[in-house]
């Protein structure tokens, strides 16, 4: 495994490195999720990517290839859903062969999970994270926007974990839809090698009509949480982690909280994101990115390509989250802002 010196790590304005990318394969989904990918009135359709405007599985590797000669270390595959994305065992078989990529992961809604699972972890995959809302079957529906076949994805769920998978569930709490459930979702997880990580609803894009008092602050399901069950608190396992792990006192598994409204983590935030078309953004919350695709299809030679991107990352000066609530933040979020589905969450 190669050695990135620190003279050719990557370093951004306030000196965060890219470690972490998560790339978006579609932009496509099988669900209509209210906070990501909700449905839109009178029946109207999404408009989504053609075919040749994705980035290639070449390119993406291309990208990859590149960025982790700088430092980039973990993937994270994602959509859209992923596994509408045809032959991804392949691409993730590409990024796991490249000197400094450490690990490969996949955020799914778990829906095509089961019948894919044994070409994703024969390609190298290294973990799962699972977006499961509810585990009641009208709600979950209510919040997918869409009828979900549960038991597929308690299918999928279990087959990641007979490949000793390492197996994260994500619950997104809104106040007034699920907020008075995600006690049942923790009760179903306890006692396993599940961790669930309780997300507070983000205000990210602008199709998920965000509003501040939809927001459950992790202090509050925490609080209520430890009136049935004690926790301890483990902390972040890196400064760079967007989850603050807790494990039970009794000793019956681990969970998280992503507290990017309450709690927000920008000052050591290491990611990057590079959507479907190819277009690399340095925020989840931002509105504008680099287009590298076109450059890539125009002949750029792979020096250029660090280049263009070393001088991206070095400009980045990203604290959405950290100034939501001051006067650039507030205008910010006017703004309009890429989608979740379209940037990969």
């Amino acid at each position: 495994m190669g050695i990135v010196s620190a003279q050719s790590e990557l370093r951004d304005h306030y000196q965060r490195p890219l470690t972490d990318l998560r790339i978006s394969v579609t932009d496509r989904c099988n669900l209509r999720c209210t906070y990501c990918m909700p449905k839109k009135p009178n029946g109207e359709r999404y408009n989504f990517l053609p075919k040749e405007d994705l980035l290639s599985f070449n390119e993406i590797t291309r990208v990859v290839n590149v960025l982790a000669q700088k430092g980039l270390q973990k993937i994270r595959i994602t959509g859209g859903e992923p596994l509408l994305r045809k032959d991804l065992d392949q691409l993730i078989a590409s990024i796991k062969s490249i000197d400094g990529i450490k690990e490969v992961a996949l955020t799914t809604n778990g829906v095509f999970l089961s019948e894919q699972i044994d070409a994703l972890v024969d390609a190298g995959l290294d973990r799962v994270t699972l977006s499961l809302d509810a585990i009641d079957q009208d709600l979950l529906n209510r919040i997918s926007g869409r009828t979900v076949d549960l038991e597929k994805v308690y299918a999928g769920l279990d087959a990641t974990l007979q490949k000793d998978l390492k197996l994260k569930v994500n619950t997104v709490i809104q106040r007034g839809v699920n907020d008075d459930h995600f006690m049942h979702v923790l009760q179903r997880f306890r006692g396993t090698a599940v961790e669930v990580r309780l997300i507070e609803f983000m205000d990210v894009g602008g199709l998920n009509q965000w509003q501040l008092d939809k927001v459950v602050p992790s202090r509050e399901l925490i609080q209520k949480i430890e009136q049935k069950w004690p926790l301890e608190m483990l902390g972040r396992q890196q400064s760079s982690d967007v989850a603050n792990r807790y494990r039970y006192a009794d000793g019956q598994g681990t969970l998280g909280f992503i507290s990017s409204i309450s709690q927000p983590f920008c000052g050591h935030c290491s990611r990057a994101r590079l959507s479907s078309e190819g277009i690399l953004y340095t925020c989840l919350f931002a509105n504008t990115g680099l287009l590298i695709r076109d450059k890539l299809r125009d002949g750029l030679s792979d020096d250029e390509l660090q280049e263009l991107l070393t001088q991206h990352w070095q400009q980045r000066r990203d604290r959405y989250s950290e100034e939501r609530m001051t006067k650039p933040g507030r205008a910010h979020a006017e703004s309009e802002k890429i989608e979740m589905f379209y940037i990969g969450g």
